[in-house]
C-alpha cells in the first residue's frame, strides 16, 4: 500500500485550494467560455466534444481524466501512440486546442470531483503507467496525492509524451522532490509559473499530450 504524505497538516488546505480555484474559474470564466468552445468544436472537429482518457489518481485507484477532444473521432483509442508534432490524427481545430492548453480545462471538473488536483504529479495513461512503473524503481511513488493539471516537473520545462525512460526518470525526481516539499505556497509558485508561461505563448509551445 503507498504510504501517505508526511505533511498532513496542507491536505485540508490544499482541497480546499482546489475547490475555491476550480469554482471560481467555472463560474466566471467556463460559464460564457466553454459555450464558445463547444460550438467552434461542433463546427471545426465534428463529432463527440469530449474525450475521457483512462488515468491513474492517488494511490493508484483508476479514473477517467476528461479533456476537450483534439483527435479525429475514435483515433484516441486505437493502441498506446505518443502524439507528435503534424500527428495526422490531429485536426486544425484539435490542434489550436492543444497549442494553448485549452483542451486540458475540462479537468477542472476532474478536480471537483476529487479525481485530480490543480498542482501535482501529471496523470499518465494506463498503458504508459503499466510499462513504467516496472522501469523506474520509484516511479508509483508519485501516486501518493492527486494527479494535477499542472506540476513542478512541467513549470520545469519536461512536459509532454516521451519515450526516454532518463527524461521519465528526471520527471519522477521533480514529482517526488514536490512531494516531499508539498505546500499550499508551493502550489501557489506552480500555478503563478503556469500562468506566466502560458502567457508568454511563444514559439517553443508544444503539444500538451499528457
Amino acid at each position: 500500500m503507498i504510504a501517505e504524505p508526511k505533511n498532513h497538516k496542507w491536505k485540508l488546505l490544499k482541497r480546499s485550494f482546489d475547490l475555491i480555484l476550480s469554482i471560481t474559474l467555472i463560474l466566471l470564466v467556463f460559464s460564457w467560455f466553454f459555450p464558445i468552445i463547444f460550438m467552434l468544436q461542433k463546427i471545426f472537429n465534428p463529432g463527440p466534444i469530449f474525450y475521457k482518457g483512462k488515468r491513474w489518481g492517488m494511490k493508484g485507484k483508476p479514473f477517467y481524466c476528461y479533456k476537450f477532444r483534439s483527435m479525429i473521432p475514435g483515433e484516441n483509442n486505437n493502441g498506446h501512440r505518443i502524439t507528435l508534432k503534424g500527428d495526422p490524427r490531429l485536426t486544425a481545430f484539435g490542434f489550436f486546442l492543444r497549442k494553448f492548453n485549452i483542451d486540458e480545462l475540462p479537468q477542472f471538473f476532474n478536480v471537483l470531483r476529487g479525481d485530480m488536483s490543480v498542482v501535482g504529479p501529471r496523470p499518465h495513461d494506463e498503458a504508459e503507467n503499466l510499462i513504467l512503473k516496472d522501469e523506474l524503481a520509484d516511479y508509483m511513488k508519485r501516486h501518493i496525492i492527486r494527479p494535477g493539471i499542472t506540476g513542478w516537473a512541467q513549470v520545469n520545462g519536461l512536459k509532454g509524451r516521451t519515450s526516454d525512460l532518463t527524461e521519465m526518470q528526471k520527471r519522477t525526481e521533480y514529482d517526488l522532490w514536490y512531494i516531499d516539499n508539498w505546500s499550499l505556497w508551493l502550489d501557489l509558485k506552480i500555478v503563478a509559473m503556469t500562468i506566466r508561461q502560458f502567457l508568454r505563448l511563444n514559439k517553443s509551445n508544444t503539444l500538451n499530450t499528457e
